[in-house]
C-alpha cells in the first residue's frame, strides 16, 4: 500500500507554504519541512531533484519516501504540510537508513514545535 492520494500534496501553494513559512529539519539525505496551519487532512510533497540522479534513481528514491511516511502519516498533527526533500546522498543510502533519517528530521521538528508550544501557554 501507497501513501493515499488525499494525502498527498499536489499544489504548487502547499509546496510553498510549507518550504517558505514552515519549520526545518536537516539530514545528510534529506531535509523536512513542515507548517502547520488549519485542520485538513496532514498533506504529504516529496522533491527530488537531478541532483539525486537520473530518472529511474530519482523514481526510487520517492517511491521509499512515500512508502516511509505512509507509516509516519498518524504522527502528523491535522493541518499539516510536510515537504520530504532529498538530497543527492538519498540515491544510494539503504532503506533502513532513509527511514532513521527521516525519522530523526520529524524528531526534531515535533520537538522544537512542542518547544514552541511550551511558550506560548
Amino acid at each position: 500500500m501507497v501513501l493515499s492520494r488525499q494525502s498527498r500534496m499536489r499544489r504548487g501553494e502547499e509546496f510553498e507554504a510549507a518550504v517558505k513559512r514552515g519549520k526545518r529539519a536537516g539530514r545528510p539525505t534529506l531535509v523536512v519541512h513542515l507548517n502547520i496551519s488549519g485542520d485538513s487532512t496532514p498533506l504529504v510533497g516529496f522533491v527530488v531533484s537531478r541532483a539525486v540522479g537520473g530518472a529511474a534513481v530519482r523514481n526510487k528514491v520517492k517511491r521509499r519516501l512515500r512508502h516511509l511516511m505512509r507509516d509516519r502519516l498518524d504522527r502528523l498533527p491535522r493541518g499539516s504540510l510536510l515537504v520530504v526533500r532529498a538530497n543527492p546522498p538519498a540515491a544510494s543510502a539503504r532503506y533502513e537508513h532513509l527511514a532513521a533519517e527521516l525519522d530523526l528530521a520529524l524528531d526534531r521538528l515535533f520537538r522544537r514545535r512542542e518547544s514552541a508550544m511550551d511558550g506560548h501557554r
